[in-house]
């Protein structure tokens, strides 16, 4: 069975989750900074810093959006190989398919069950070990809350946002932009909280499985007389010598009163 190799994957895999993990959490932080600017466009009239605190609010958010990204696709390239890795262990007892591995991420509504189930195959048989199966639980609940409280919370914001005055002329209409970002920052923290523990999980989850599966994949060795390996991998046997052949005396050709070479 063809196996692949993990641990490089993982940390790529990781280093982008906990990237996109604390570009998130500066988003979510982003009020701290709104508040500040608009009471200085409060105090100076100015609806320039108004829109200038919006185009920050963007520039924060364009890396989280790239890291995101870049996280999803190692991510599921990690679990496809993970997952294929399994069926050239002998006794893993994978419950879902190599497919799963790439459409439950893709999958609506499929995404919120799928993964964790395929997490929770590579690691009972890749660590072997049923005491760890609470990180997957742990990973999966602050997924959830994260995505479903990002979502909540960016649908609240915008109907909010959409209610206060599109150009503010006087202190009060200018005040109510810095209620609204002083009203933001408490609903954030939620799906930050949960991001960040996901973060952490999915990060010792990917570490703990890739190291096993590495160790195993290092060690392992063809059944003889049973699977084919590949040239070149651990186990291939040498070429056989040539069998020995017979000396043979040379071939004449015929002559009279003579013999025939034998």
């Amino acid at each position: 069975m063809p196996t692949y190799g993990v641990r490089g994957l993982a940390v790529a895999g990781a280093s982008a989750v906990g990237a996109a993990t604390l570009c998130y959490l500066l988003t979510a932080l982003f009020p701290l900074v709104g508040v500040r600017m608009a009471r200085s466009a409060a105090e100076q009239l100015d609806r320039d810093v108004l829109l200038g605190a919006v185009l920050a609010e963007v520039l924060f958010s364009v890396p989280y959006l790239l890291a995101l990204l870049t996280a999803g696709t190692l991510v599921v390239i990690w679990t496809w190989r993970a997952r294929k890795n399994l069926d050239a262990f002998p006794g893993a007892v994978p419950n879902l398919s190599p497919a799963w591995a790439i459409a439950g991420w893709l999958v609506p509504l499929a995404n919120l069950v799928v993964p964790a189930r395929v997490l929770a195959d590579l690691l009972r048989n890749s660590v072997w070990q049923r005491r760890q199966s609470w990180l997957v639980g742990v990973w999966w609940a602050s997924w959830l809350v994260f995505l479903i409280g990002d979502r909540f919370v960016a649908r609240a914001e915008q109907q909010r946002y959409d209610r206060l005055t599109e150009l503010p002329r006087n202190d009060a209409e200018f005040a109510t932009y810095v209620r609204f970002y002083e009203d933001a920052l408490a609903p954030r923290l939620v799906p930050a909280v949960a991001c960040l523990v996901a973060g952490i999980a999915f990060v010792v989850l990917v570490r703990r499985i890739s190291a096993a599966q590495q160790d195993r994949l290092s060690r392992a060795v063809p059944v003889w007389p049973g699977q084919p390996v590949r040239p070149g991998r651990p186990g291939w046997p040498a070429p056989a010598a040539p069998m020995p052949v017979a000396p043979t005396s040379p071939q004449v050709p015929p002559t009279p009163g003579g013999t025939i070479g034998a």
